[in-house]
């Protein structure tokens, strides 16, 4: 009976919630649509293949440098780890018993890559590098892997025309994401 009793207390104060949030919005004029200008600056994904990757270039050089004052206390002067995930390495371990899940041992595209370090690092100012930091660092993190040489530059051709050692590791999942 108690249990009951709690349930239905809890599917009202569910209901009350849901309904008092879109009320409230009505009432007090809460919220408004996003500009395209928003939504815009929210619309940075970059997929597989390189499409949407901006304008600009790196080199690997540059990308060093950005590395050591951006990354490095992180992940290593050289990628191998610290605070933050290893970033080089690890190639061939994946059936390993310790498998090194790292750029170069594990990620599928280098276009990916560039999305990552644009949206999310460094971790304490995302979003605070230029697309032609990104492109450096994205160029010196495959350099460290053996996946560019150290006098390479970096654009969308040449990012996206990078071909990862594990790009064919992944199994596409036949299933639905939902039940239709």
């Amino acid at each position: 009976m108690a249990t009951r009793n709690v349930r239905a207390l809890a599917a009202a104060f569910c209901a009350f919630g849901i309904g008092g949030a879109a009320h409230g919005a009505e009432r007090f004029g809460i919220g408004r649509p996003a500009t395209q200008a928003e939504i815009a600056a929210w619309n940075i994904d970059i997929d597989r293949d390189g499409r949407k990757l901006p304008a600009g270039s790196g080199s690997v050089a540059h990308g060093r440098a950005v590395f050591e004052a951006q990354c490095a206390s992180c992940h290593g002067r050289r990628g191998e780890g610290g605070t933050g995930e290893r970033l080089a390495g690890g190639q061939g371990t994946l059936a390993s018993t310790k498998p090194l899940k790292t750029v170069g041992s594990f990620w599928p595209y280098a276009p990916t890559l560039f999305d990552y370090i644009r949206r999310a690092m460094p971790m304490n100012a995302p979003q605070s590098l230029s697309d032609d930091d990104v492109y450096a660092v994205s160029g010196y993190v495959l350099h460290l892997n053996g996946l560019a040489p150290e006098d390479a530059v970096f654009d969308a051709h040449s990012l996206s025309a990078i071909r990862m050692p594990n790009r064919d590791g992944f199994i596409p999942d036949p299933r639905p994401d939902v039940k239709p």
